[in-house]
């Protein structure tokens, strides 16, 4: 049986994502909200420093596109 990816894995995939011009990342940020439910967490952490574009707008354009699809994004201290 092959197991659900963790959020840490889920977070990865979606960094991964982000550098690669957004591929897949609809599929990611699903996996990613199961996982977060798996786990019994609210939100996801990232880290500003391995976005593609880790300003002001591009964190405020993610939070809104990942909250669209049900995903609360919260950013870690660099």
């Amino acid at each position: 049986m092959v197991s659900e990816p963790t959020v840490a894995e889920a977070t990865n995939r979606i960094y991964e994502s982000l550098q690669a011009d957004n591929a897949d990342i609809d599929e990611h940020i699903a996996v990613l909200k199961a996982a977060l439910t798996r786990e019994g967490l609210k939100e996801a952490l990232f880290d500003p420093a391995r976005l593609a574009h880790s300003n002001r707008s591009g964190r405020k354009l993610m939070q809104a596109y990942f909250r669209q699809r049900g995903v609360t994004v919260k950013y870690s201290a660099s």
